[in-house]
């Protein structure tokens, strides 16, 4: 099992983050997005779109972090990581949209100007990010985990990477203790591996 990815992406930390914790060995193949290679003919064939992750399962493609989180719960038939009852697995689900719609919106990109120079607007973005920490801190306040339950699902896999790194897109989490405390679950997990930090460009 192969993982293109790149280490300062939160997209392919999530894909890492979950192979850890299931505690399963893949080869990580960096990809140099500085150089272009994500758009090279080569990974272009692997993923069409031309984003990391990509997991190559022995020939088997999964392009997008949530669908590599998906794939490898089923995978390996990890009920608890992602429920097969119909109200638990939708629960799932509509985090995982958060993760790809406001999270990549907010925070995400938030990290996206200050630590590559995206030509985003921060006046906008920013407080995008403030809004949807908002929505989880008062979900938090009420569960251990963002889908509830007992234990921890991909959804908090795939929402922790850019919430934990939101400081780096001047994005600060001291007002939202509920977050922090969540991020501080997920950390104690066994087989946690952090997100490396990245050097902002900008301030």
């Amino acid at each position: 099992m192969k993982l293109y990815d790149f280490p300062l992406s939160g997209h392919s930390h999530r894909a890492r983050l979950f192979l850890s914790l299931l505690g399963i060995d893949c080869q990580l193949v960096a990809v140099d997005l500085g150089q272009r290679a994500h758009k090279s003919p080569e990974f272009l064939a692997l993923n069409v779109l031309g984003q990391v992750p990509v997991l190559d399962d022995d020939g088997v493609i999964i392009a997008d972090s949530n669908a590599i989180l998906v794939y490898l719960a089923k995978k390996y038939s990890r009920m608890d990581w992602l429920p097969e009852d119909a109200r638990s697995a939708a629960e799932v689900q509509r985090w995982l949209s958060v993760a790809a719609g406001q999270i990549a919106s907010g925070p995400a990109q938030a990290r996206l100007i200050t630590v590559f120079g995206a030509p985003y607007r921060p006046e906008e973005v920013i407080p995008r990010a403030h809004a949807i920490l908002d929505v989880l801190d008062k979900q938090l306040r009420r569960r251990d985990w963002i889908a509830g339950g007992t234990a921890p699902s991909i959804a908090d896999v795939a929402l922790y990477s850019y919430v934990a790194r939101a400081p780096e897109g001047n994005v600060e989490l001291d007002g939202y203790p509920a977050i922090l405390a969540w991020l501080g679950r997920v950390e104690s997990l066994p087989g946690f591996v952090e997100f490396p930090a990245a050097a902002s460009r900008a301030t």
